[in-house]
């Protein structure tokens, strides 16, 4: 009897040895495309159970192409790059990865966040052209004295709210579509989060109603001097309503790891505005995460093939039951 097939297409910067390791202990055959290309996928998948997605756009036509596909894996926690609705249809599960880099992206936006308040780039800077402390002329505020806002609060903004709470004197967050509230964490209004803020940390999706959410209306309402943070994606912020305010002093300093264009140009400015603290998509990288990117995909088609239900599913299809992927 032949083996299921599973096919992992684009991996990026991850080896994908170790997801190829666990599915081929468990029985599987396992092949690694490295392409977004939807011919090569098409080619490697035409007979695969199960595919594992990195950023390839999996829509109706390629799905066409995958006749006996039963389960999409993503590499990530979110799920764009599949026409989930499509999927659905077909019956087929999605799953993605809400969990594998939670802490490595809140304390990540939590190091960016203390090293602004401190100004850390800037003392740095101080001394490496041969200055004291005596030319340090902007000195940091007391975190103790500062509200941290958070715009959004799923599982990062909660963890980084954690982390924070013995840091900073009060964080305050919105989230219209948060059904409970940690304790610690004051519930405002979008304007009063924007108004009140010292520090502004970005948890939200990629959505019509957020994308350039962050423009020169929003930044002009927060408080003269505040500061920044963005581990979430790219589009929420205006580059250029950003730029204007870190020339005019609205914003003493912001932080981004993630850009409208990834990587950005040689010529943008966002590469080198000295008042930009900038990481290169890494928020979520560490040596755990790395590892976990690809194996948990690979259990998660492990567990649906050995009980029925993955793991981690994000679309179940109408009428799952249990040994469902053992008996396909």
């Amino acid at each position: 009897m032949a083996r299921p097939v599973v096919v992992i297409t684009d991996t990026e910067e991850l080896d994908p040895r170790p997801a190829v390791e666990l599915l081929t202990e468990a029985g599987f055959e396992a092949r690694v495309v490295g392409s977004r290309d939807p011919g090569a996928i098409a080619a490697a998948a035409h007979d695969a159970t199960a595919v594992i997605v990195g950023y390839a756009p999996i829509d109706a036509a390629l799905l066409d192409r995958m006749p006996k596909l039963r389960l999409l894996a993503t590499m990530s926690a979110g799920h764009d790059m599949i026409d989930t609705a499509e999927a659905s249809r077909r019956g087929l599960w999605v799953t993605n990865l809400p969990h594998s880099a939670t802490e490595d992206v809140a304390l990540h936006a939590f190091a960016q966040a203390l090293s602004l308040t401190r100004r850390l780039p800037q003392a740095d800077a101080v001394v490496r052209r041969g200055g004291w402390n005596t030319d340090f002329t902007e000195l940091p505020r007391r975190a103790s004295e500062m509200t941290l806002g958070l715009l959004g609060l799923g599982r990062i903004s909660r963890a980084l709210a954690r982390l924070a709470a013995p840091v900073f004197g009060r964080i305050a967050a919105h989230d219209p579509h948060a059904a409970d509230w940690p304790d610690g964490v004051e519930r405002v209004d979008l304007d009063t989060l924007v108004r009140q803020a010292d520090i502004l940390s970005l948890h939200t999706p990629s959505t019509p109603q957020t994308r350039g959410m962050v423009d020169a209306g929003l930044i002009g309402r927060m408080r003269p001097g505040s500061l920044l943070v963005n581990v979430s994606r790219g589009d929420l912020i205006d580059a250029d309503a950003l730029l204007a305010a870190l020339d005019d002093g609205q914003l003493a300093g912001a932080a981004l790891d993630v850009f409208p264009v990834e990587p950005p140009a040689a010529d943008d400015r966002l590469r080198s505005h000295p008042r930009l603290q900038l990481s290169p998509h890494s928020a979520y990288l560490s040596d755990a995460s790395v590892r976990a990117y690809v194996t948990e995909p690979a259990l998660n088609v492990i567990a649906w093939w050995t009980t029925g239900r993955p793991n981690t599913p994000v679309v179940v299809p109408a009428g799952a039951t249990s040994r469902q992927g053992a008996s396909a």
